[in-house]
């Protein structure tokens, strides 16, 4: 243990001070006074700064000259790899599986660059909680290490083969652990992989992330991660039309004490950094997991119980369905920058499709009533010519929430004329497009999937 004089110390190598890695007491002197931080030094956020991680797991960060002394307490000692024989089975419990690819509930801080990684493995996870043991009789495979913005649908197709393995050796419910930033999106694939040809999962499938990593003190994976795995071992059948075919798995609130279960074709991250990012969209949550003295309990929504007592029964599905790994797909924002060049570029790279985030209820730019935005004109006849072309075009909520209604306005009406799709739609705007590329890749006609309830993604279950 040593205390550095920072003063004395500006006109060296700060590092000569505390290195990236090592535990400190520091001293900041304030407008506010005297301020008393305690944490691990990490590379500064910028240069003449000293950067902390605090235990809560925040970062501070203030100019070397309001620091008066840091007291180095000793290197942070790492938490080393767990390597743990897998959990004994028992006949007792339900028997659930774990698929890992990663993301943050999978990651560490790297305290020598200050970076979050991917490098948990399933095993640790599993061994960090005990209680879990107490829930199921847990397996685990990793099916990889990827932060979820690096998912492309060739890993849906790897997910949903692993859940049906699992499901083959007698598994009742299968855990995805995932990154939070596509969670929602690889959740609608596998809706739609399981239930869009009007069948069900043949067990509980739950999607689960964290938006803090599992080595902070204010992390969420651990109620995210027992909250999913009770849902998988005790939850009810999925009725697969209710949109619960697989579910999203996360926090209610920002507090600790409460998970949602959201359906997966009808949830969204909202938020970049909050633990109740995640919510519904023109939906509501199915259920909670309340923990009760530390016990997880599921507590089903009446509109939930509602849709089960009048969902008809469906078959169980014996195999997913895929995902065409060529498809192209382009999107567009509809708004001031929406020019006929970009679209007539982008048709000439063979996109099968076409989605539009349309403004308010679904309109794009393509009226020109003052005679003084010819590019509006152009727009229309760009996008008549790919109608013509019978290249689909989808128009979806740019606003997330609330229905498509193209017959309010004129313009939606001309829009409805021309022959694009979307009107009446109530599902959320990107399971829209992974809808669409389902649609593709199993010989569906875009306008009839883009107009059918096929897993619960069409249902609206909030007053507009």
């Amino acid at each position: 243990m040593r205390t550095v004089d920072v003063l004395s110390a500006l006109g060296s190598n700060m590092v000569d001070a505390a290195s990236p890695g090592q535990r400190v007491n520091v001293e900041v002197s304030t407008l506010n006074g005297v301020t008393q931080l305690q944490g691990i030094v990490i590379p500064p956020a910028s240069k003449g700064h000293l950067t902390v991680k605090l235990v809560n797991g925040y970062n501070a960060s203030y100019p070397l000259e309001e620091i008066s002394s840091i007291e180095v307490l000793g290197e942070h000692e790492a938490q080393q790899t767990v390597h743990s024989h897998p959990p004994e089975h028992s006949d007792d419990l339900p028997r659930i599986r774990i698929l890992h690819t990663g993301g943050t509930i999978a990651s560490k801080v790297d305290y020598s660059t200050g970076a979050v990684v991917a490098r948990f493995e399933p095993e640790e996870l599993i061994a960090s909680l005990p209680e879990l043991t107490r829930i199921a009789s847990i397996e685990a495979v990793k099916l990889g290490n990827m932060f979820s913005d690096d998912i492309r649908p060739q890993h849906w197709n790897a997910i949903a083969d692993a859940s049906k393995k699992a499901f083959d050796d007698g598994c009742v419910g299968v855990v995805v652990t995932h990154g939070t930033d596509t969670l929602h999106i690889t959740a609608a694939a596998l809706s739609f992989a399981w239930a869009g040809k009007g069948c069900a999962p043949p067990g509980r499938i739950a999607m689960v992330g964290s938006q803090r990593s599992s080595d902070r003190g204010s992390s969420d994976a651990t109620e995210n991660l027992l909250s999913a795995v009770h849902w998988a071992a005790h939850g009810p059948a999925p009725v697969g039309g209710a949109g619960d075919g697989v579910v999203v798995i996360m926090h209610a609130s920002n507090n600790d004490g409460e998970c949602a279960v959201y359906p997966g074709t009808g949830v969204r991250k909202l938020h970049s950094t909050r633990r109740d990012a995640f919510q519904p969209v023109n939906c509501e949550a199915l259920a909670s997991v309340v923990f009760d003295k530390n016990q997880p309990r599921i507590v089903l929504s009446d509109s939930y119980q509602t849709m089960r007592d009048s969902q008809p029964s469906r078959e169980i599905a014996q195999r997913p369905s895929k995902y065409e790994t060529g498809i192209r797909i382009a999107q567009f924002i509809a708004g001031p920058w929406l020019h006929s060049e970009e679209i007539e570029a982008i048709v000439q790279t063979g996109v099968q499709a076409i989605v539009i985030q349309g403004t308010g209820l679904g309109h794009l730019p393509i009226d020109d009533p003052e005679k003084d935005a010819p590019e509006n004109t152009k727009v229309w006849r760009a996008l008549t010519r790919c109608v013509n072309r019978e290249i689909p075009i989808v128009v979806t909520n740019q606003c997330i929430n609330g229905p498509v209604d193209m017959n309010v306005y004129s313009k939606g009406r001309k829009q409805l004329e021309m022959g694009l799709l979307g009107h009446g739609s109530v599902t959320a705007p990107d399971t829209v497009v992974v809808k669409v590329h389902w649609a593709l890749s199993n010989s569906m006609k875009v306008a009839d999937a883009v107009a059918s309830n096929l897993c619960g993604e069409g249902i609206n279950m909030l007053r507009s």
